[in-house]
This record gives C-alpha cells, sequence and structure tokens, in this order.
C-alpha cells in the first residue's frame, strides 16, 4: 500500500480535506494516515457539517499532533508523502523554520528530509511578505510543491463540489493518483 500523510491545520479550506480523504479512500493502492490540528477541528465545524468522528473514519489511520513519538516521526515509517490540506501560515512557518513541535511538522521535516513528495495547500489571504518569503524558501526544497487552493473556471464548474472536487484532484495528482471527472487544460 502506498501511504500518504494528511495534516489538516487551522486554515480555511476543510471541505477540500473531505474530498482528498474519500478519493484517497477510492483508491485501491493508496491508504491515508490523518493527523489533525485542534484548529483544524474547529475550523472543521465552523466550516462543515463534518465532526471529528466522521472525518477520521475517513481515514486508514489517525494520529494526534502530540504523539511526537507515533510512526510519522520517523523516517523508517514508510509513506508515499504527505499533504497538509488546509496548511495555514503558521504551520507553513514552521515546517519552514524545521520547528518540530508537534507531529504534523515532526512528520513534515521527515518528509523533507527523505525527500518524498510534500504537498501544501498553502492558504492564506492577503499574502504578507513573511508568508511570501516562507512559501518561497519551501518551494526551492526537493519535492516541495505549494499548491494554494484556488478557484479555476476552465473546467466549467457548475457547483462549489465540482470546484472542491478539482482542488482535491490538483492536489492528490503528485502522489499518482488520478481522480475520476478531473479535467486538464488541454489548450483553446
Amino acid at each position: 500500500m502506498k501511504k500518504i500523510i494528511i495534516g489538516a491545520t487551522g486554515a480555511s479550506g476543510m471541505p477540500i480535506l473531505a474530498e482528498c480523504l474519500k478519493q484517497i479512500r477510492l483508491e485501491k493502492e493508496y491508504e491515508s494516515a490523518l493527523i489533525m490540528s485542534q484548529s483544524a477541528v474547529l475550523t472543521l465545524e465552523h466550516e462543515t457539517d463534518y465532526k471529528k468522528e466522521e472525518i477520521e473514519q475517513l481515514a486508514d489511520e489517525v494520529f494526534t499532533p502530540d504523539q511526537i513519538g507515533a510512526g510519522p516521526a520517523s523516517g523508517s515509517y514508510r509513506t508515499h508523502g504527505m499533504l497538509i490540506v488546509p496548511c495555514s501560515m503558521k504551520t507553513a512557518a514552521g515546517i519552514c523554520s524545521g520547528y518540530a513541535d508537534n507531529l504534523i511538522l515532526r512528520a513534515a521535516d521527515v518528509t523533507i528530509k527523505e525527500q518524498r513528495p510534500l504537498v501544501l495547500a498553502a492558504r492564506e489571504t492577503p499574502l504578507s511578505p513573511i508568508h511570501l518569503r516562507n512559501l518561497a524558501e519551501l518551494s526551492r526544497m526537493p519535492g516541495v510543491r505549494i499548491i494554494p487552493p484556488m478557484m479555476t473556471f476552465y473546467q466549467r464548474p457548475e457547483t462549489i463540489d465540482d470546484m472542491v472536487r478539482h482542488m482535491a484532484a490538483r492536489l492528490l495528482e503528485p502522489f499518482g493518483i488520478e481522480t475520476e471527472g478531473y479535467r486538464r487544460w488541454k489548450g483553446i
């Protein structure tokens, strides 16, 4: 199985987290390990009708941020990479500076040192010079991709759910997951 660690932090974008977990669940070769911060849980309940337990049921494994000695804290824990969706600017700053004081940050640190894919759904607006500096620094690291959850219209979405599915597909693509209905740009 190809395991993807999914971190969720306190930025806006929880419907995208849910959709990513659902899409991974549909893939026979993949499984997910979820780590949600306390801020993510608060945001989840504010933005969606999901409860924490319902989101956790979409994952194959669940850890808490204070489990700093859990599997994802070690390079010997086999994964296919890590996705942080949404990724707050606090989390991006922690990853950028190597400040690994919880399991989400430590797992990201391990992902970088093992040169596995790390995808950050960086979520903030407007972006300050500090945010931009941290994201630029992270983007120069091998395997790190910054994929902000931005609206796109070339796929002609009819609903918000269409946009959420499209964004989830973009975030999962670096791990080799091709979601059904994902429409790539084919030119004009």
